[in-house]
């Protein structure tokens, strides 16, 4: 019985490590932002991160008009491979903020970059918000990460 298994788990344990090593199964999927950008990018004033490394790496991109205005999300995979969402939206604040932070975010503190401030919200158990407003727009980077990593994100932000 033993010998049966193990004709079987040697292929299977070849297969497996063929795809983590070879075609690097283990790697997230990564999307191509630009025609989500440019389509946000007719509603508003779009904040593009700069000078990332290599290490951050887009996942996903959507952009939806909605009630009250448009919305860009695109999610990345940070360094420490968390993800972290970048948004950005026409909705007023008031509307955003709870939906993407959650409704039992609290103010925990601030933090400046060169372009904005932004604030610090701690939401959902284990994640942490960047908030900016602006005149037309809402800026909000969330994840389960570390928060130097979101930012970073934030602090790339042109």
């Amino acid at each position: 019985m033993i010998f049966s298994l193990l004709v079987l788990l040697v292929p299977i344990a070849l297969l497996l490590t063929f795809y983590r090593v070879v075609l690097n199964g283990d790697e997230p999927i990564t999307k191509d932002p630009t025609s989500a950008i440019q389509l946000a990018s007719r509603e508003f004033t779009v904040a593009e991160p700069t000078g990332l490394s290599e290490d951050w790496r887009v996942t996903s991109a959507n952009f939806q008009r909605v009630e009250g205005g448009a919305t860009l999300r695109i999610g990345y995979v940070d360094p420490d491979d968390d993800p972290v969402l970048l948004v950005q939206s026409t909705v007023p604040a008031e509307t955003l903020v709870p939906a993407e932070v959650g409704k039992d975010g609290k103010r925990i503190g601030a933090f400046r970059t060169d372009a904005r401030t932004w604030l610090v919200y701690s939401g959902r158990p284990g994640e942490t918000s960047l908030v900016a407003t602006e005149q037309n727009r809402t800026v909000v980077v969330v994840g389960s990460t570390d928060r130097k990593n979101l930012e970073t994100l934030a602090g790339s932000l042109s």
